[in-house]
């Protein structure tokens, strides 16, 4: 194996399978909506990334390339990159589901100004989908989905061994077909509260035409606001139960990318 000599004697070979592995791991955890968030610092993902890959080496035979520096190695390190992608990139979408039921709603509520600095990504993004945000992270942590994922990776080694075969084709499509389940998701969270929101904006109407000496933005804002409130409230225990499903959708989900 033509490998850069460190002068690390026999731990020389086993830290180069180390970092082989970690490039799987590694990724995914990048990937991942609550890993790879930027409040949680890059050494942290990789002293984690360094102790699943010891786990892995320990549980899991691992065949390092006989040459890193050919063509085969290079397409094998791009191939374990897209398989830890691909893995925490099934829960980038389910986690964005959240966002976008927040911005239809705040939308109906009048309240899509209101945006603040999003820590997990350093963007704007509305107040409302980072409420509903924080409530799927809470329930996916309730739930043990970070274990279950974990999980995933440390398994995704026994079905594709690295150099092993992977269809990319195959995988791709499993993340697309999930990313339209998680959109249609999101409407659906959104659209009780968003049809409440309607009727409250067609009765405002009403009653703006009948009396037009009222103000319709002093009437209909506050109106709408509440309406939206009182509908979150009401919809809770179905929100949660959206959130439950949502979260085992993206952890099935995750296991089929990496199912054979």
């Amino acid at each position: 194996m033509s490998l850069p000599d460190f002068g690390l004697g026999v731990w020389q070979d086993q830290l180069w399978m180390l970092v082989f592995v970690m490039i799987r791991v590694g990724a995914a955890l990048m990937a991942a909506p609550i890993f790879g968030t930027k409040s949680v610092p890059v050494q942290v993902r990789i002293v984690l990334a360094a102790v699943i890959g010891i786990f892995v080496l320990n549980w899991t035979p691992i065949r390092m390339p006989q040459d890193m520096l050919a063509t085969e190695t290079f397409m094998a390190l791009l191939v374990e990159a897209v398989i830890g992608f691909s893995l925490g990139f099934v829960l980038q979408l389910a986690f964005a589901v959240p966002v976008i039921a927040g911005e239809q709603i705040a939308g109906g509520m009048g309240m899509a100004m209101a945006t603040a600095v999003d820590p997990n990504s350093g963007g704007q993004s509305g107040a409302l989908g980072q409420l509903l945000g924080i409530f799927l992270t809470l329930v996916f942590l309730a739930i043990g989905g970070h274990l279950l994922w974990l999980r995933l990776v440390v398994e995704s080694y026994v079905l594709f061994p690295p150099g092993g075969s992977w269809d990319v084709g195959q995988g791709g499509w499993l993340v697309a077909s999930f990313a339209s389940q998680a959109f249609a998701t999101g409407l659906a969270i959104a659209l009780p509260v968003t049809l409440l929101l309607l009727l409250v904006q067609l009765v405002t109407g009403v009653i703006s035409r009948s009396a037009p000496s009222l103000n319709l933005f002093a009437l209909g804002l506050p109106a709408s606001v509440l309406a939206g409130i009182a509908g979150l409230i009401i919809a809770a225990p179905l929100l949660t139960e959206q959130f439950v499903s949502l979260a085992e959708m993206a952890i099935e989900q995750a296991g089929m990318v990496v199912r054979p």
